[in-house]
């Protein structure tokens, strides 16, 4: 079987096999890679079951035809589809820098009217999400819950502007949930709380690029420490290659930003699963915790509706 990471031309090999003169490749198989070759973007955003539907064939066929193409499954397919779309993406951003045209968005083109715009960031936004389902492994999220549950410490730790709000948001969610946490976005205190930790803690490193040496530092004392290490990265990453558990994402590369919004997005959703996780490993006590902090906040003003008019300067 091919590994995803290292199918080169992949839409020139399906291709092949669609125009090759093979009895062999069952009519369903052959139809579902012609659209896939017409439009592969749209069959990366709409998913394979509505890809099913239109080639009028079922998820086992597809699979298939993802094993014709030398693959062991559809998310390896999926994978190695995203791959080749992003290579022709970074040819069309490098020859736009070299013309002085930057992109604005992997997506939209100068020229675009404001409502393609919204209609074109808001589909990207939203097949990120979506494609999320055929990434995240359920079990490795289970076991990072009950990781996290049973922690004595959980230190959060992060690399740049938006890993650390990621970071100190999941921080904050822990702490409602009665999980001893704390968010570390300095190297110099990452050491130094990598030092302090030890069997039964948690170091869970938030870094969607995964190569910062003063991270990947932390992290080997972390685990030299005896801690655990859960990672949320991109895949094949350094920091996913050292963590115990890593849930490791791939999305598309942003040709604007380091770290694009849909990388931003897709770990977000992530953070949203593994705390409603980790509260349920807890179990009523966090639904507890959770209604007591939100009682409360509304008691002293900070979350009610309508605000409270509180009137400054005003005589008594």
């Amino acid at each position: 079987m091919l590994n995803a990471a290292t199918a080169p031309g992949l839409r020139e090999r399906i291709r092949r096999l669609v125009e090759a003169d093979d009895a062999a490749l069952p009519r369903a198989r052959r139809e579902a890679l012609v659209l896939v070759m017409a439009d592969p973007q749209r069959a990366l955003d709409e998913g394979f079951a509505r890809l099913a539907q239109r080639s009028c064939c079922s998820l086992p066929t597809l699979m298939r035809s993802a094993r014709d193409l030398g693959f062991a499954g559809l998310r390896e397919f999926r994978l190695a589809l995203a791959r080749d779309l992003a290579r022709d993406a970074a040819g069309v951003a490098n020859v736009a820098a070299a013309s002085a045209v930057p992109p604005l968005h992997r997506r939209v083109r100068r020229s675009d009217p404001p409502a393609q715009v919204v209609a074109k960031v808001v589909g990207s936004a939203a097949a990120t999400i979506e494609g999320l389902r055929s990434q995240l492994d359920a079990s490795l999220l289970a076991a990072a819950a009950m990781a996290v549950a049973q922690a004595g410490h959980v230190a959060c730790w992060s690399v740049g502007a938006t890993s650390g709000f990621m970071a100190a948001d999941l921080q904050s969610r822990l702490h409602r949930l009665g999980v001893a946490a704390t968010a570390w976005p300095d190297p110099h205190h990452q050491l130094a709380s990598a030092a302090m930790l030890g069997p039964g803690d948690v170091a869970l490193a938030v870094s969607h690029v995964g190569g910062m040496p003063s991270l990947l530092e932390a992290v080997d004392v972390a685990k030299g420490q005896g801690a655990r290490v859960i990672a949320l990265t991109q895949a094949h990453s350094a920091l996913a290659r050292l963590a115990d558990l890593a849930v490791a994402l791939q999305v598309p590369d942003d040709p604007v930003m380091h770290v694009g919004t849909e990388a931003y997005l897709a770990h977000l959703t992530v953070i949203e699963v593994l705390t409603v996780l980790v509260a349920q490993q807890i179990g009523p006590q966090a639904e507890h915790r959770l209604a007591r902090v939100r009682q409360v906040l509304t008691t002293h003003g900070l979350d009610t509706r309508p605000h409270p008019f509180v009137p400054w300067g005003e005589p008594n």
